[in-house]
């Protein structure tokens, strides 16, 4: 057995390179007493944790205040690469666009993927913090934006290398081929379908389970969250474009005005869920943006509708499509359109779906690490994700919620019924430590628990429940 200690070239401030040594002889220290002890339990000891929490605390700091906007992490997933290297994977960059695949082999078994995103949105940071963002930069419009991890994803990162470096220190605890995945553009439902167009079932192995998670502040810092069966839902993005005729406003009559068509195919489309859809069944359609004309006195000769339609099945999805194509055309007949209107889907994702005897197994792996009353039944969600592209391609997968609100204000919100910042938000601001410290625990109890199993048994769980969604 051989251990070796190098300095990663990651452009860090003095006193956390001194902080990337100590760990780093912390953990030398201590995976010679685990190889001793012959070390084997699935969660992580509080020891191991804090060996890595310094370098993925101080990786948390640094994407968090150098953000990049979807498709453009050139220099955060360098970062990841830097790193992931330096304990031994195997790392292949550029996958997809700024994707990266690290795979790291400890015998036979199975191969068990786990995925982190790598984009920032563009969106100014309202914390407060010490280390906000301050980041402006063009997007691919050309304009000037703020850039701000307002959805975790820094957070995931941070948890990705404090889980890897456990992993590959504490090899006599598992047995298989672990796959860590760093995926760019996650915000616009992109960056998955990238990484497997550009060969990712074919260049690297097929995972035989797949692993992810999301923090919010649907729970405190310090729990983990699980939905069997449906987690997230699919996501449909429409643009429709109604034509009209445009001319005086002072003359309606002379034209075929597209303002009044829309605002009828808005309220028409808002009867779809509550009219046409069985009771119960979770959908939404929301119209997020009108967007016609430029003067008050001027009709218009088209107006532009942005739609996003949210599903768990499939065949409520495609009754809700169809529905839009009927509701949009008709009341453009209605008008008398001079030409019909046109219906642009451009983005698009299924729901995100825990195979539930898999939920199951890996809800006691978590209970077991992390105490059960720190593991919680989470409700699904209409928010999207693109990780359902892995699963489309047959990938059976386990997708969690990790709890990033301070405790003290939870309970607060609590009493008050006043929602802290969800994702997205301005003031979205996880407490770090306590969650950080959860999501390292929780991926690599998850992980050891795969890694433990055979490929086999891993199919028997898995194989008796197909994604309803698709």
């Amino acid at each position: 057995m051989s251990f070796q200690v190098r300095r990663v070239a990651m452009d860090l401030p003095p006193v956390q390179d001194c902080r990337y040594y100590a760990s780093t002889m912390t953990w030398a220290l201590l995976f010679v007493a685990l190889a001793s002890s012959g070390f084997a339990q699935t969660g992580p000891t509080a020891q191991e944790v804090d060996a890595v929490f310094p370098d993925a605390h101080a990786l948390y700091l640094d994407v968090h205040q150098n953000p990049e906007l979807s498709s453009h992490e050139t220099h955060t997933a360098a970062k990841l690469a830097s790193r992931l290297r330096s304990l031994g994977y195997d790392v292949t960059e550029h996958v997809g666009g700024n994707g990266i695949v690290a795979v790291l082999k400890n015998g036979p078994g199975p191969t068990i993927m786990l995925r982190t995103e790598l984009d920032a949105l563009p969106v100014e940071e309202k914390t407060g913090l010490p280390y906000a963002s301050k980041v402006h930069t063009r997007d691919d419009a050309g304009r000037d934006v703020p850039v701000m991890h307002a959805c975790g994803h820094d957070l995931h990162m941070a948890s990705l290398i404090g889980t890897a470096a456990v992993m590959a220190h504490s090899k006599t605890t598992w047995h298989g081929t672990l796959m860590l995945i760093g995926q760019p553009a996650e915000e616009e439902i992109s960056g998955a379908k990238k990484m497997i167009e550009d060969g990712f079932l074919t260049r690297f192995p097929k995972p035989d389970v797949g692993v992810a998670l999301h923090v919010g502040n649907d729970f405190p810092a310090g729990k983990v969250a699980v939905a069997p069966g449906y987690a997230y839902a699919s996501a449909d993005s429409l643009r429709i474009t109604i034509y009209g005729k445009g001319g005086h406003g002072a003359a309606p009559q002379i034209t075929v005005d597209p303002i009044v068509i829309a605002a009828r195919t808005v309220l028409a489309l808002q009867t779809i869920v509550s009219r046409e859809v069985k009771p119960g069944e979770p959908a939404v359609v929301t119209v997020g943006y009108i967007q016609a004309g430029t003067k008050n006195n001027i009709i218009p000769d088209q107006a532009e509708l942005g739609l996003t339609i949210r599903t768990y099945k499939a065949e409520v999805r495609k009754q809700i499509l169809a529905s839009i194509a009927r509701i949009t055309k008709a009341e453009g007949d209605a008008a008398g359109v001079p030409r019909e209107p046109s219906i642009e889907e451009y983005e698009a994702t299924t729901a995100v779906y825990n195979n539930p005897e898999l939920a199951q197994r890996l809800t006691g792996a978590l209970r077991a690490a992390l105490g059960k009353d720190n593991v919680a039944t989470a409700e699904p969600l209409m928010v999207s994700e693109d990780y359902s592209y892995f699963i489309e391609q047959g990938i059976p997968s386990f997708y969690f919620g990790l709890g990033g609100a301070d405790p003290r204000k939870y309970a607060e919100a609590e009493i008050t019924g006043i929602k802290l910042p969800f994702n997205h938000s301005s003031l979205f601001a996880p407490d770090v430590d306590p969650a950080l410290r959860t999501g390292i625990t929780a991926e690599v109890a998850v992980l050891r628990d795969l890694l433990n199993a055979s490929a086999d048994d891993l199919h028997k769980i898995t194989h008796q429940q197909s994604n309803p969604s698709q």
